[in-house]
């Protein structure tokens, strides 16, 4: 999964207009990696979602290295940290000219690279931006997810206690809760079936706790 075409305007930049820049905010880069990718400040929830993908793809005997790459590449690099690298205007108050545009699409490229497991073979008739970060690639390549201690439930769910209570009374726990009704009702069929078939799920009745809340918010009646 890629990157859409480069910016027009990149390639008005000279390699060694490109280099400069990046002498000039690499230790910037250096740090958004470090914080997002290296195994010792990594989120716990992004580790325990990873290794939760790696369960689903043991269970499923047909699921390949490539497909599982994909997963992780779309839920997290792909659709979050290159979406804000390449928008930063989305959380703050900032105006994007061309030249930031195009710094921010070479570090975007460059997360996209660091995050896929294929090897990318270089020649001179390679793109500026893709020449720029070659060293750094590999280098960046070592911090990973895969490389944190792994996270129970008991600690997941005491982290996200203490997110919570990080952020009591500055979100909406009612719109919330709304929003995640509507997707088990979408897929209310489906969950219900896999809450049934899961021996976790059926020690804590899931099933039957979802089936209430449905009940009770279509004014529904079951048994107890």
């Amino acid at each position: 999964m890629r990157l859409k075409t480069a910016p027009p305007h990149l390639g008005l930049l000279t390699y060694a207009q490109m280099c400069l820049f990046q002498g000039t905010l690499q230790r910037f880069v250096d740090d958004f990696f470090r914080s997002v990718l290296c195994s010792s400040v990594g989120p716990p929830a992004v580790k325990y979602f990873f290794d939760f993908l790696d369960e689903q793809a043991q269970k499923h005997d047909n699921v390949d290295d490539q497909t599982i790459d994909m997963w992780k590449t779309s839920s997290l690099p792909l659709r979050f940290w290159v979406n804000i690298l390449k928008n930063p205007h989305f959380i703050f108050d900032v105006h994007v000219n061309e030249v930031v545009d195009t710094s921010l699409f070479v570090i975007a490229q460059t997360f996209m690279d660091v995050c896929t497991k294929s090897e990318h073979k270089l020649s001179r008739d390679s793109p500026n931006h893709k020449l720029l970060y070659a060293k750094e690639i590999s280098t960046y390549k070592k911090m990973g997810i895969r490389e944190m201690v792994p996270v129970s439930n008991q600690h997941m769910n005491t982290h996200l206690a203490k997110v919570s209570r990080s952020h009591t009374g500055k979100l909406s726990t009612q719109v919330a809760l709304h929003q995640l009704y509507q997707y088990a009702n979408k897929y209310y069929d489906v969950i219900i079936t896999s809450l049934d078939e899961d021996p976790a799920a059926q020690n804590k009745q899931l099933a039957l706790k979802l089936q209430q809340i449905v009940a009770v918010l279509e004014n529904k009646v079951t048994d107890p």
